[in-house]
C-alpha cells in the first residue's frame, strides 16, 4: 500500500500485475451507481443483469489463470494435482489446480444457480434479488476455494491456526455474503 500511496497513477495500471476480484467489484459498483444515475434506472436492477453475466466471466478468467500457471493451488498429494512450471524452466511440487476450482465453482455454479433462480422463480421481478443471490453464492465458492489456493505471496496468511488458515480473500468474502443475504431478505413489491 505505500508504494500506491506514493504513486497512486501506479493503481491503473493493471497490465502489471492484474486486479483482484474483490477490487473489481468495487469498480463496477461505482460504475453502475454512474450509470444507473446518468440513465435513470434503478441501481439494484442493472446490478441484476450484470450479476447474471459475471460468472462467464469469472469461469474464463480462472480457466485462463489454470493456463497461464497463475493463483496456484497449495501443495497437495491428490492424484489430479498439478505441477506448475516457473521461471528458469524448473517446477514446484504437484498443486491443487484451484483455478479449476474456481472456475467450477465461481463460475459455472454460481451461473447454474443464477439461471434457475431467473427462469424457475419470479426473483427477477424483485430488484437486487439476482445480484444478492451471486454475492452469496460467489462469497461462499471464494471461501472454499480459499482453503485450495495458495495465498498471495506478498499477504500471505492473515491469520494461521494449526492446518487453516484465514486468507485475505476470505475475509473481502464476508461482506460480499452479508450483503448478499441483505438482498436477498429485503422485503420489496413486486413490480407488475
Amino acid at each position: 500500500p505505500s508504494h500506491y500511496f506514493a504513486n497512486p497513477s501506479e493503481i491503473l495500471k493493471v497490465w502489471n500485475g492484474g486486479m483482484s476480484f474483490h477490487g473489481g467489484l468495487l469498480g463496477v459498483i461505482i460504475a453502475i451507481a454512474i450509470f444507473s444515475r446518468l440513465r435513470k434506472i434503478p441501481f439494484l436492477m442493472i446490478s441484476d443483469y450484470v450479476a447474471l453475466a459475471v460468472p462467464i466471466g469469472l469461469f474464463f478468467g480462472r480457466i485462463a489463470n489454470f493456463i497461464n500457471a497463475e493463483l496456484w493451488g497449495r501443495a497437495s498429494d491428490v492424484w489430479w494435482a498439478v505441477q506448475f512450471p516457473v521461471a528458469g524452466g524448473g517446477y514446484t511440487e504437484p498443486r491443487h489446480p484451484s483455478q479449476v476450482y474456481e472456475a467450477l465453482t465461481e463460475g459455472l455454479l454460481v451461473f447454474v444457480i443464477l439461471q434457475f433462480f431467473l427462469f424457475k422463480t419470479s426473483l427477477f421481478q424483485q430488484h437486487g434479488k439476482i445480484a444478492g443471490i451471486f454475492l452469496v453464492g460467489y462469497g461462499v465458492s471464494r471461501i472454499f476455494c480459499e482453503f485450495f489456493r495458495e495465498p498471495d505471496t506478498f499477504l500471505g496468511f492473515i491469520s494461521h491456526t494449526g492446518t487453516i488458515g484465514i486468507t485475505q480473500g476470505m475475509i473481502l468474502s464476508v461482506p460480499m455474503i452479508l450483503v448478499g443475504i441483505f438482498l436477498i431478505l429485503r422485503k420489496q413489491k413486486i413490480d407488475a
